[in-house]
């Protein structure tokens, strides 16, 4: 079914347990759909994506920053001629966690190119709209990462821009591979300048007596955990040369999956310190699950 042709109402959600999807403007089994062989974005990465975090609340479950999130997306839609709906696309998350009971989830909704063309022109293939949700995702499982710079470099964003296009993460899948082939948790891009860009799916922070500094790169995803770091922490955003970074007396990197997370190495310069890093952690849950009232606006309760 095209976005273009959505029926306005969901199927009643279900109470047996069976996980659910919102799949073009419906609510059904997360079995029951399919994409053909000759599905567009299969072949050319043709869709964007976001990551999305909901969380337990005092006040029920509540998604975090949610109309940047699809403002966002809507965005990355734009550039493929995808049409996207934010208002409806936020129905579409509300209504997919109620339909699993999710509370802590992560959210993951999809627009893609689907049938009528298997060349380069998108115009005249289908476009679609999927939202599932996963409980307790997480991107780092880990506490403190050891991190590498990546043999790779970020894709350049005078090539593609630094949106959540789907094709685009094959940089970063074939980064993370590398990263994990020889030994490490994550890998760091850095360009051929020696300045830092970013993770493969986190944004870079680094501490330097005291000073927070968010890491600022044209070719790194404008972050929106980033943007609330920066405005708990006031940390101040400006590019930053790999020798600065293992300068520092500590680098956190922070994303929605990641949250905010410390860095424990860099290619053998181990970091002591994590307190600062630590501390905007635990502000940060405060403010996700409504701990923190003044922060109340960036929540949208499902």
């Amino acid at each position: 079914m095209s976005l273009t042709a959505m029926p306005t109402t969901a199927r009643p959600e279900r109470d047996d347990g069976t996980p659910r999807i919102w799949f073009d403007g419906a609510l059904v089994d997360a079995a029951a759909p399919h994409a053909t062989l000759t599905t567009h974005a299969m072949h050319y990465g043709s869709g964007v994506f976001e990551g999305i975090r909901s969380y337990a609340t005092a006040n029920g479950a509540a998604v975090f920053r949610l109309p940047e999130h699809l403002e966002r997306m809507r965005a990355g839609c734009d550039l493929l001629g995808i049409p996207f709906d934010p208002a409806q696309a936020t129905q579409a998350v509300l209504a997919t966690l109620r339909a699993n009971s999710h509370r802590d989830a992560y959210v993951r909704p999809l627009a893609w190119c689907g049938t009528g063309s298997i060349g380069l022109d998108v115009a005249p293939t289908a476009k679609h709209l999927m939202v599932t949700t996963i409980a307790s995702k997480v991107h780092l499982a880990v506490d403190r990462v050891r991190l590498t710079v990546s043999a790779w470099q970020r894709n350049p964003s005078t090539s593609l821009p630094p949106l959540k296009l789907c094709g685009g993460y094959v940089n970063s899948i074939l980064a993370k591979q590398e990263a994990h082939a020889r030994g490490f948790d994550e890998a760091l891009f850095v360009d051929t300048d020696g300045r830092v860009v970013e993770c493969t799916g986190a944004n870079v922070f680094a501490v330097h007596d005291g000073r927070i500094t968010a890491v600022e790169h044209p070719d790194a995803l404008p972050g929106i955990t980033r943007d609330t770091v920066i405005a708990l922490s006031g940390a101040a955003s400006r590019a930053m040369t790999l020798t600065e970074l293992r300068e520092a007396d500590e680098v956190f990197v922070c994303g929605t999956a990641a949250e905010v997370l410390p860095i424990g190495e860099l290619d053998g310069r181990a970091y002591a310190a994590a307190r600062v890093g630590r501390e905007l952690g635990a502000a940060y849950a405060d403010v996700v699950r409504g701990r923190d009232t003044t922060r109340t606006g960036w929540l949208t309760h499902v």
